[in-house]
């Protein structure tokens, strides 16, 4: 078998494993086994490339696969489960600086004499990696907490986007053209990196599972686009598959809000959330319990579901949430978890966030599963969630989240809510649920909450 060969046996066997990978990861219970398919492809086509003719010397690809060999570790190791949306918007941010600047180094070495088709495929994956490494990098740091996460609006900021967007666009057809207009090639990279920060910046913190689902499409596109301009089809294959997952991804998130994708990218959604305190207000009173008080609810009940939110992660108390379910099982109490698609900052935060705590799969359930049963739940424990059950979205027209699809917490016989204060949510609006009849407010750190539930829980047991 001659090396070509070889290369596309590599290539193909690593695809299959790819798109096995993919299937496998819709759903939890298989979701590993997904990864560790596609981590098996992945390193399938590393190998096969390495194969290729056109590599003159591995000096510098053994000194690159070190660094990012030691790089992943640290990552790896070292970031917290309550970190992988900052993670993962460095992932996209890396991935496409790697496109991009494979497409610049192409065109620097032949840019005046690509033919026009591998320029197409050039310009679009130097435009897409490098708007889409900035605005990877900045919804990093909205999510980090080095950028405020509202909005960072101005007037005429959509204007001036779509000028500068119209600016890139007529700079990469003219460079397509005339490959050897390299300063307008060079300005097109310029002006798509500022792109990416201007795209991001106004999008409030409220909507960063979409930027994320996006910016993840965006890098798989500028992958694809490389495989078309090197002619890899490995890069085609991965990127393709990528992309549209992102797209499709995107569009998901959407459908749970409500929203369109054009009014997530221009609506500037997600003011500021401002405090205030417990107490009676316009709406109604608000009731508080202790934490003795809301043990002794919950050793009562039958059936409770666990309605986890950015609270949760923000506190770190998966682990106590799974040592109470562990608690209340033991006292025969049934235990469940309602997960809404857009609950934390990028899709399946709280899934990875429990998984990482043991929480067994069959215990998980989307909100179509379990919406139908909370009005036979004796206690919906909701732990820093706010607008994903906040009942405006069914009942006021008025409410920006209304129309949104949301867990119907408010219908079980009792809800406790955890929370810091009476701070709205990313929305920025009041949560009509916690001023209702059958809502009690425990204030305080979920985890040190939830860790006192669980000690009231034990000394029941022992007095008993």
């Amino acid at each position: 078998m001659g090396q070509r060969q070889l290369i596309e046996l590599a290539y193909y066997a690593a695809a299959v494993l790819f798109i096995l990978g993919l299937k496998l990861l819709s759903s939890p219970t298989t979701a590993r086994r997904g990864m560790h398919l596609a981590e098996l492809g992945m390193t399938i086509a590393i190998a096969g490339t390495l194969l290729d003719h056109h590599i003159i010397t591995y000096t510098w690809i053994v000194v690159g696969a070190a660094i990012g060999t030691a790089a992943g570790l640290v990552i790896a190791v070292w970031t917290p489960m309550t970190a992988m949306p900052q993670r993962t918007a460095l992932s996209h941010a890396f991935g496409a600086a790697a496109a991009a600047l494979v497409g610049i180094s192409h065109y620097y070495g032949e840019g005046a004499h690509l033919p026009s088709g591998s320029m197409v495929a050039l310009g679009i994956e130097v435009m897409l990696g490098s708007l889409t490494f900035t605005g990877s990098m900045v919804a990093f740091a909205k999510l980090q907490g080095w950028l405020p996460g509202a909005p960072m609006t101005y007037r005429g900021q959509n204007v001036f986007n779509l000028l500068l967007l119209a600016g890139i666009a007529t700079a990469t057809v003219w460079v397509i053209i005339h490959p050897q207009a390299s300063t307008l090639f060079y300005l097109m990279v310029a002006l798509a990196l500022v792109f990416g920060v201007m795209f991001v910046i106004p999008i409030g913190a409220a909507d960063m599972p979409v930027v994320i689902a996006l910016l993840n499409s965006y890098a798989g596109l500028a992958g694809a686009a490389t495989g078309f301009a090197l002619d890899n089809k490995i890069l085609v294959i991965a990127g393709t598959l990528d992309g549209a997952s992102g797209l499709i991804l995107s569009i998901v998130m959407c459908k749970a809000m409500n929203r369109s994708i054009t009014n997530v990218l221009f609506g500037a959604f997600g003011k500021p959330p401002e405090a205030s305190s417990a107490g009676t207000t316009a709406k109604g009173t608000v009731r508080s319990l202790s934490s003795d008080q809301a043990a002794e609810l919950l050793a009562r009940s039958e059936s409770i579901v666990v309605i986890p939110g950015y609270g949760m992660a923000v506190s770190q108390a998966q682990h106590a949430v799974k040592e109470l379910a562990d608690v209340l099982g033991e006292r025969g109490i049934d235990v469940r978890y309602a997960v809404h698609p857009v609950a934390g900052r990028m899709p399946g935060h709280m899934n990875v966030l429990l998984a990482e705590a043991g929480v067994p799969y069959d215990k998980l359930f989307d909100m179509d599963q379990i919406n139908d049963d909370f009005p036979r739940v004796d206690v919906a424990i909701v732990i820093g969630a706010n607008d994903v059950v906040n009942p405006a979205a069914r009942n006021d027209k008025s409410s920006p989240i209304y129309g949104m699809p949301i867990l119907n917490a408010d219908k079980a016989r009792s809800v406790l809510v955890l929370k810091r204060s009476m701070a709205a949510g990313f929305a920025g609006i009041e949560n009509e649920l916690f001023y209702m009849p059958n809502c009690m407010m425990v204030f305080g750190d979920a985890r040190k909450t939830v860790g006192e539930f669980s000690a009231a829980l034990k000394q029941r047991a022992q007095a008993a």
